[in-house]
């Protein structure tokens, strides 16, 4: 992980069109450090390109950060540098990096996954 005394440039793709997605996100924009993350909402719009290993389907599908040396990460790992980032986050991005933690919110937040729709759909 980085030097967390360094802000790193992050990018962070989401889907806009989710109301969940939407509300984390625009919580995050409001945090101090968030000048640090380049946020896109990939629902808002078609992007030619993504950047390597990512397309608007597999950016829709799941919350990914490409870190500022192009290497891109999804999933719990991807918030965790977003926490990482954030200073009023920062103290929950240093607990992610400890691997079995990180493993207990990928699973978490892949069990959320499937039924995002519904909720979605519900918050509407």
């Amino acid at each position: 992980m980085s030097d967390l005394s360094q802000p790193q440039q992050l990018t962070v793709y989401f889907d806009g069109a989710c109301p969940i997605c939407r509300f984390e996100i625009d919580h995050y924009k409001r945090c101090a450090g968030s000048e640090n993350v380049n946020f896109i909402d990939v629902a808002a719009q078609e992007l030619p390109d993504l950047g390597e290993g990512l397309d608007r389907d597999k950016a829709l599908a799941r919350f990914h950060v490409r870190r500022a040396d192009g290497s891109l990460v999804s999933g719990a790992e991807g918030f965790a540098l977003v926490w990482q980032t954030l200073p009023s986050w920062r103290i929950l991005g240093r607990l992610a990096k400890w691997p079995p933690l990180l493993a207990v919110m990928e699973a978490a937040y892949r069990g959320i996954l499937p039924i995002r729709a519904r909720i979605s759909a519900l918050l509407r």
